[in-house]
């Protein structure tokens, strides 16, 4: 499966958010955003003084396509489906993208970033339903449950995670048993309740061109 592999905090720096892919760093003093909230390169500080309606169009479209991780044509085909969606286009994009199994594990604590839970999943580690789901793309529906299997249920890298959940934001629309290791997506959320800093219209005027 193809994926990015380059220093993820350049990624940050270059929309001018956190997008969280390095797990608790991100929460932390340690975070680049932190010392150097500007570009990268040579000419960083003085980068893009002229702001056109296609650049922050483009901009708004790699900040969510690069939180949730995924390449430009798995971005593409999601926004095509919510386009297909009865209701707003940009609130349909973020729904999907928030219903990911790999999204939902790190929602629900038991990754410290969304690659991690990627790769946790690619390997195995997780069951919807009380059956084991080995895709990261697989869409939750309300009333699903999430679990590590039991095979999986001591994995360091879930117990590290979960001793963290409470520092990080916390959403509304599901619920997480931290003693069982069982998580769930009680419902689809409205676009007030998703925590991502996106103008999401940006992006629909973007692929309206």
């Amino acid at each position: 499966m193809a994926r990015y592999l380059g220093p993820k905090c350049k990624l940050c720096r270059r929309e001018g958010t956190k997008l969280f892919l390095r797990g608790d760093r991100c929460y932390s003093d340690k975070c680049a955003l932190e010392k150097r909230n500007y570009p990268p390169g040579e000419h960083g500080r003085s980068r893009y003084s002229r702001r056109s309606n296609y650049r922050l169009q483009l901009r708004e479209k790699q900040k969510l396509r690069r939180m949730y991780q995924l390449l430009e044509r798995q971005f593409s085909n999601y926004f095509k489906r919510a386009e297909r969606m009865k209701g707003i286009t940009g609130e349909n994009l973020l729904k999907l993208l928030e219903s990911r199994l790999d999204n939902m594990v790190y929602r629900m604590g038991f990754a410290p970033s969304r690659a991690t839970a990627r790769q946790l999943i690619l390997h195995n580690h997780f069951e919807v339903n009380g059956r084991k789901v080995n895709i990261p793309s697989y869409q939750l529906q309300p009333g699903d449950r999430v679990a590590p299997r039991e095979k999986s249920r001591n994995l360091l890298v879930i117990e590290e995670s979960l001793k963290s959940f409470g520092a990080r934001t916390t959403v509304p629309y599901i619920s997480v048993d931290i003693n069982k290791k069982e998580g769930v997506y009680l419902e689809e959320p409205t676009r007030d309740l998703i925590p991502v800093p996106i103008e999401e219209n940006l992006i629909v005027e973007l692929y309206s061109k």
